[in-house]
């Protein structure tokens, strides 16, 4: 049986959050945009990259990011 996991979804920019795609308890599957960015006057959308459901939102519309900074948390099954 698989046992739930814990995925953080990071940052891979400097950049301004524009909008949060999903609420804690939301499921998402691959490919989902979970948060939109911007940075450098373009959006940039953050995608899960494993399906599961959101176990956390660490950030909210207007915050500016750090490289490296974690949006928001997944739990998957593995």
């Amino acid at each position: 049986m698989a046992r739930p996991q814990e995925i953080e979804i990071a940052a891979e920019m400097v950049a301004n959050v524009l909008s949060i795609e999903v609420a804690e308890g939301d499921s998402v599957a691959v490919g989902d945009t979970v948060v939109l960015l911007e940075s450098m006057k373009m959006e940039i959308p953050v995608i899960a990259e494993h399906p599961g459901t959101v176990s956390g939102v660490w950030v909210a519309p207007g915050d500016v990011v750090q490289e490296g900074d974690v949006l928001l948390a997944l739990t998957v099954a593995r």
